[in-house]
């Protein structure tokens, strides 16, 4: 048997199935497949492997595919997701009912009817239970509450993010990585939330992609401040172009030279400790080395 990493459910899980097919499923191709939760729609990305086992951090199955979708199963999951517009309006009305201190997301019939999945936002616990008992009376379903965060809101609900293609959470993000102001410095980027936020209102997760690299060419370069020496004499770095690698010196208070970090010769001194990231010192006009 072949198995694969199918991505499935409204989160966009992914997991590794295992199929009756000896042969690999083509990427892309739509299957109804068992999970922990019930039957699922899923979709295939590729076949499993200790690569795609390492990057998902475990060894075991998440389940079973059943089989490749049909053209009846088309047909259903359609129902499914029209049946699912009514499904949340009626939630909406029970949750209001209820007065409860939530605010209703998103919610997620299973393919094969098992159970209702309700995504919420709610700032502190709530006792859910008479609200349970009602949707599952109003449901006839298995009812699942789920909590989430702020980014998973965006996750759920998110279209496309300043760049103009679609949010990297909704897309092939697996988990969301942390992300810190510190990240936005050392890029140099602006600092200004309402442009390096997300649709979320977080920091944007891209910040995130080309840290590990601006840290990298940062422990090559001699930090901002420090005297070096280099074919042309004695100067002192006061700006730094990270990913060219490059420090911009000043050897007189007239001439400041952009020289590559290959070219500097020695570090003879650094003013304090090695900055975490750029400073905001805007040189003027470079001239050629």
């Amino acid at each position: 048997m072949a198995n694969h990493i199918i991505r499935y459910g409204i989160m966009r899980i992914v997991g590794e199935f295992s199929a009756k097919y000896d042969d690999p499923i083509e990427r892309g191709t739509a299957v109804i497949v068992r999970t922990d939760r019930g039957v699922e729609w899923g979709e295939v990305l590729c076949p499993a492997s200790e690569q795609t086992r390492s990057y998902l951090g475990r060894t075991d199955e998440t389940g079973r595919i059943l089989q490749i979708a049909s053209a009846d199963d088309l047909r259903k999951r359609d129902q499914v997701v029209a049946a699912q517009r009514q499904d949340f309006a009626d939630c909406g009305r029970l949750i209001t009912e209820s007065k409860l201190q939530m605010q209703l997301i998103d919610i997620e019939r299973l393919f094969g009817g098992e159970r209702l999945i309700i995504y919420y936002l709610s700032e502190k616990r709530i006792d859910f239970r008479d609200l349970v008992r009602m949707l599952a009376g109003h449901f006839k379903l298995r009812i699942e509450m789920r909590q989430i965060g702020i980014r998973d809101e965006a996750k759920l609900l998110a279209d496309y993010g300043d760049c103009g293609k679609p949010v990297c959470c909704n897309t092939h993000l697996r988990e969301m990585p942390p992300v810190t102001m510190k990240m936005a410095k050392v890029q140099k980027a602006t600092l200004d939330p309402n442009k390096i936020s997300g649709r979320c209102g977080r920091l944007k997760c891209c910040l995130r992609y080309e840290y590990d690299t601006y840290e990298e060419h940062l422990r090559d370069l001699p930090p901002i401040g420090a005297t070096v020496v280099t074919k042309a004499g004695q100067g002192r770095v006061v700006s730094q172009e990270i990913l060219a690698r490059k420090v911009m010196i000043a050897y007189d208070e007239s001439r400041r030279v952009m020289v590559d970090a290959s070219e500097v010769l020695t570090v003879i001194s650094t003013k304090g400790p090695k900055p975490k990231g750029p400073r905001s010192e805007q040189p003027p006009p470079t001239e050629s080395a």
